[in-house]
């Protein structure tokens, strides 16, 4: 599932105020962090998500891999933290329409 731009907004919004919920540190992106971040948003569907020392270009890859690898949309990128989000089951977030 793709998210519209004014669903990213919104999304934005609703990110503003939440605090990391996993760290990607030194080790970089093992399996174990894949299998945080999974499980983390199948529970919160709206997470964020600290990426510690890496440069720029490193962080960028890592928010790649880690959509690639859990189906989750990009929401935002700020310095060293993301936002990712992937709908629920019966998500608890409503989005607005296109």
């Amino acid at each position: 599932m793709s998210i519209t731009e004014k669903q990213r907004i919104h999304l934005r919004k609703l990110a503003h105020n939440l605090k990391p919920l996993v760290i990607v540190g030194q080790a970089g992106l093992t399996e174990n962090v894949i299998s945080e971040i999974d499980s983390t948003l199948a529970h919160h569907e709206l997470i964020k998500v600290r990426i510690n020392g890496a440069d720029k270009a490193a962080r960028q890859a890592i928010i790649d891999n880690i959509v690639e690898q859990t189906g989750a949309d990009w929401v935002l990128s700020i310095g060293h933290i993301c936002a990712l989000y992937r709908p629920a089951e019966n998500p608890g977030i409503i989005l607005p329409k296109i």
